[in-house]
C-alpha cells in the first residue's frame, strides 16, 4: 500500500494546522492533527474546540484511512526534511503512520482517530467575499487593543461590522480603542460579529496563506473563512459590543503633528526611565512651540525628549501609558502622525496624517 504526496504540500498542510492543536489539554487527541486519506485527496484538520482549521491537498493513494497524529511530532519531523525531497510516501503500520522519503523515514505513533471531534461548518449563514489582504490588515490593525481578560467577553473580542461602504474592525480593553476601516464594494452580506481575540492571531496567520480572495460565512454561533483548499472556523461571542462612537471626540482643542519615526524613537528612550505603570507625560505648548515627552523613575532616573512638531490650539500636559501610545504606531503607514486632545481628562486621538483616514486610535489618560 502506498500514498504519495508532494513534500511541499504536506509541509504546508501541517504548518497551517499544527499551531491550532492544543498544547496543554485534558483531551489528548486535541493535541493531534487529524489526517483523512482518500484515493485522490487528503484532509488535515486540527482544533482546540474554539478554533478549527482544515486543509485539503491532492495525493495518489491506493488505500484509505484516518489517523490522529501528535501535531508536535509530525511538525518537528517534517521541519528536518531538506528542500531537495520531492515526494513522501505515507503508509499505515499497525495503526501508526509511516512517512518515508528518499533518505529518511519516520513511524509516528497515533491516537484513536474516533476520539477526534468534528469541526463544525457554517452550512447556512450570511456570506461575503473579501480580499484576504484587507482582512489581514483589518485584524492586525486592532487586535492589540482587545482585552486579554475573559471577564467581559465582548472586550476580549474583535468587533467586525459594516458602515457606509466599509467593513470596520474595532477592539478595546476600555483603556484604549483601535478602529480600522476597510473599503468594500459590497458590505451587506453579513451581520455584526464578535470574534474572540485569542483566535485572531491564528486566523490572521492562516489568512496570509490563503488565496487572494476569501469567503466569509457567519451565523449566530460561528464564522468561517474559506479560500481554495483551506478553511478556518471560529466560534463567535454572544454579546453586545459597547457603543464606542459615543466616546470618540467630535473635535479637538490641541493638535500636535509629528514624524512617526521621531515619536517612536522618543517613546523607546522613555521606556528606559518609565515607572512600573509605564507612565509618560506628554506636554504640548503651541505658544512656546515645544512638544516633549517626560518620564521619571525613582530607581533609574528621569528623561525628557523634545520632538519637532507642528502645534496648534491650547497648551496641554497629560500622562499616558507609554506602551498604549507606541502600540498604535504599528498600524499607521503614513510618515506623520496627528495627536489630538480635547482637554486634560479626555482621551487622546491618534490618526495618520495622509489621505488615508481609515485608522483611528483612542487612548485614555492616566490619573496618577
Amino acid at each position: 500500500m502506498k500514498c504519495e504526496v508532494q513534500v511541499e504540500k504536506l509541509k504546508r498542510a501541517i504548518s497551517l494546522t499544527e499551531k491550532v492543536a492544543g498544547r496543554r489539554t485534558t483531551l489528548p487527541v486535541l493535541s493531534c492533527v487529524f489526517v483523512d486519506i482518500k484515493k485522490e485527496r487528503a484532509v488535515f484538520k486540527a482544533t482546540n474546540l474554539d478554533l478549527g482549521v482544515s486543509v485539503e491537498i491532492p495525493v495518489k493513494s491506493d488505500w484509505e484511512g484516518v489517523f490522529a497524529v501528535p501535531a508536535r511530532t509530525i511538525s518537528s519531523f517534517l521541519a528536518q526534511i531538506g528542500d531537495k525531497e520531492q515526494l513522501a510516501r505515507l503508509e499505515p503500520i499497525s495503526k501508526n503512520l509511516d512517512i518515508t522519503l528518499s533518505k529518511s523515514r519516520g513511524v509516528l505513533k497515533t491516537l484513536p482517530p474516533e476520539d477526534f471531534p468534528e469541526i463544525p461548518t457554517v452550512a447556512e449563514g450570511k456570506t461575503i467575499s473579501f480580499p484576504s489582504e484587507a482582512l489581514v490588515k483589518g485584524f492586525r490593525s486592532v487586535w492589540y487593543s482587545a482585552s486579554a481578560s475573559n471577564v467581559k467577553p465582548e472586550l476580549s473580542s474583535i468587533y467586525v461590522h459594516h458602515d457606509a461602504g466599509f467593513v470596520v474592525f474595532v477592539a478595546t480593553d476600555s483603556f484604549r480603542l483601535a478602529e480600522k476601516k476597510v473599503r468594500l464594494q459590497k458590505t451587506a452580506g453579513f451581520d455584526d460579529i464578535l470574534i474572540p481575540f485569542k483566535n485572531s492571531s491564528e486566523i490572521t496567520r492562516i489568512l496570509e496563506a490563503m488565496g487572494p480572495t476569501v469567503t466569509m460565512r457567519s451565523n449566530k454561533n460561528l464564522v468561517s473563512f474559506e479560500s481554495g483548499d483551506v478553511r478556518v472556523t471560529s466560534r463567535v461571542i454572544d454579546g453586545v459590543f459597547p457603543d464606542y462612537r459615543q466616546i470618540v471626540p467630535k473635535g479637538y482643542t490641541t493638535e500636535a503633528i509629528v514624524l512617526k519615526q521621531d515619536l517612536m524613537n522618543a517613546l523607546k528612550v522613555s521606556t528606559v526611565f518609565s515607572d512600573a505603570f509605564n507612565q509618560i507625560r506628554l506636554t504640548a505648548d503651541p505658544k512656546k512651540k515645544t512638544f516633549s515627552i517626560e518620564t521619571k523613575n525613582a530607581d533609574v532616573g528621569e528623561n525628557r525628549s523634545e520632538i519637532d512638531a507642528a502645534l496648534s490650539g491650547e497648551p496641554i500636559e497629560v500622562n499616558f501609558n507609554c506602551k498604549y501610545v507606541s502600540d498604535s504606531l504599528q498600524s499607521i503607514e503614513a510618515d506623520s502622525v496627528s495627536l489630538q486632545w480635547n482637554g486634560r481628562n479626555k482621551p487622546m486621538v491618534v490618526r495618520p496624517v495622509s489621505g488615508d483616514q481609515t485608522f483611528m486610535y483612542l487612548v485614555m489618560p492616566m490619573n496618577r
